[in-house]
């Protein structure tokens, strides 16, 4: 069983790199063109998807990574190029482009459920930060009890998570339209130099530089 201390200090690490409130503004970024009921469905799965996946590696993160031959270096320049995808779009309004051409029924289920598995529940939500840290936390929580805390601090995380999105939808009136894309060029620019952080890491990492 973890102690008070070991507990605040994983609460701590996760909320910093998962951060709740960062993720907002790249979900209005990403579910541009949604209502707000579409956003909702996202918001629910892609929080739901990312707390499944961080659980998994909770339990089975250094046995699954290492079975594969996987290290967390090459982990981290995977997420790194993923999400350099889609900074690019955002940057160039690629994503706009292609839904100014459609009507608004083109925003299918499959459309949701696959944008909140990729990019939102990973890597955004579930990164190779979070995930590395979820494994590296889980190292130091001994037994089922220990790895059941971590659990539960993983599901907090995620609350905080989905909140997050949920008020993000009021933040999008907010802006407008203008507001809205001035926003999403700038998220994407931050988001480019996060994915190459990613890489950067990644690479130091691989290579023990």
């Amino acid at each position: 069983m973890a102690g008070t201390e070991t507990m605040i200090s994983a609460l701590t690490t996760l909320l910093v790199t998962v951060d709740p409130p960062g993720l907002a503004p790249l979900f209005l970024g990403l579910t541009q063109g949604m209502n707000q009921a579409q956003r909702q469905q996202v918001a629910v799965r892609g929080a739901v998807m990312g707390f499944a996946i961080l659980t998994v590696f909770a339990l089975f993160g250094a046995s699954i990574l290492g079975a594969l031959g996987i290290s967390m270096g090459a982990f981290r320049i995977a997420g790194g190029l993923m999400l350099f995808a889609i900074a690019f779009e955002m940057i160039f309004e690629k994503r706009n482009e292609r839904k100014e051409k459609t009507t608004g029924d083109a925003i299918t289920k499959d459309h949701i459920h696959n944008l909140a598995v990729f990019p939102l529940a990973i890597p955004l939500i579930a990164g190779p930060g979070a995930i590395s840290a979820t494994v590296l936390i889980s190292g130091t929580m001994e037994g089922w009890l220990g790895k059941l805390q971590l659990i539960m601090v993983i599901g907090a995380v995620l609350g905080l998570v989905f909140v997050s999105l949920f008020l993000a939808d009021r933040l999008n009136r907010f802006l407008g339209v203008t507001g809205r894309a001035l926003l999403t060029r700038l998220l994407g620019v931050l988001l480019a130099a996060l994915s190459v952080q990613f890489v950067v890491d990644g690479i130091k990492s691989a290579f023990g530089a």
